[in-house]
């Protein structure tokens, strides 16, 4: 496994498995047993992805040392604020069976994200968080938030993939020492992104799937990334990454296929902005 520094000293593994969309209990804790097995350390989920359970029971299950594994959970909308993260907080807390968590994210960059920051600035300062960080924030909401806060973000999670290649985000990022992860990074299999003619030839070329392409393509941008998949076949190939290595007329061709925009949503739109915003996922 390859490994990244965030800018508080903490290491972070390069390819960590994420559970969104897999809501159903035994198939999350059945894929999160798969991927520990097969070698992964860091698992992201989130309080809206309604699997923390299923993850903590996983993590129980393994017997692998606690120190071994680097968990990440995301706070969601409906919780922002200083009181309302600190319950959330908890509420995961529980859920996950863990004392100290390893990286909590700001799921969405809507609301009173402001509050949250500060919240979770003090469980950080309390030992109960290794690092806190960001999900979907663009730069000017970025810089925003870390020019008036104490603790910069250590991380920013947002869409990266071969349709949507964020180098500007990623330079602003790097310039900053906040470490650019990726999520969605086969684009939810959109425009057909498997069978990609560029990426076809690119994995015949080194004996790999179009799926190890895009994975390594990334870890090769020095972006950490999820990979979900239920299947156990699936998370074993996204795993065997590290045995080679793209060369640059790789990474030119990957590079044409940048369009700039999500196939998933466009997060500049307003529509979006409010369904995001209003979307609760408890009581």
């Amino acid at each position: 496994m390859e490994y990244i520094n965030l800018n508080n000293g903490v290491k972070m593994p390069m390819l960590g498995f994420g559970v969104f969309q897999i809501p159903e209990h035994k198939d999350a804790v059945q894929a999160v047993n798969d991927a520990l097995e097969t070698g992964y350390r860091l698992i992201d989920t989130a309080a809206a992805y309604f699997n923390e359970e299923a993850v903590g029971e996983a993590i129980s299950q393994s017997g692998i040392n606690r120190s071994e594994l680097f968990i990440t959970t995301k706070l969601w909308v409906q919780d922002h604020g200083y009181d309302n993260t600190l319950r959330a907080f908890d509420t995961s807390m529980k859920k996950l069976k863990l004392d100290i968590l390893d990286l909590y994210l700001i799921h969405k960059p809507y609301g009173d994200y402001y509050g949250s920051w500060r919240a979770m600035e003090r469980l950080y300062k309390e030992g109960r968080i290794r690092a806190i960080g960001v999900t979907s924030f663009w730069n000017e909401r970025l810089a925003d938030l870390f020019t008036h806060n104490e603790i910069k973000p250590a991380v920013n999670q947002i869409e990266t993939n071969v349709w949507l290649q964020q180098q500007e985000a990623h330079d602003f990022m790097v310039k900053h020492n906040i470490v650019h992860e990726a999520w969605s990074p086969f684009a939810e299999g959109n425009n057909n992104v498997f069978k990609n003619e560029i990426l076809e030839q690119i994995a015949r070329k080194h004996n790999k799937t179009t799926a190890q392409i895009m994975l390594r393509w990334l870890i090769q941008r020095n972006i950490p990334v999820i990979p979900k998949s239920s299947h156990k076949e699936r998370i074993i190939s996204n795993f065997d990454i590290f045995d080679f290595k793209l060369d640059e007329e790789d990474l030119l061709n990957i590079q044409k296929l940048d369009t700039k925009k999500s196939t998933i949503y466009d997060e500049m739109n307003p529509d979006i902005a409010i369904s995001i915003g209003s979307h609760r996922i408890h009581d």
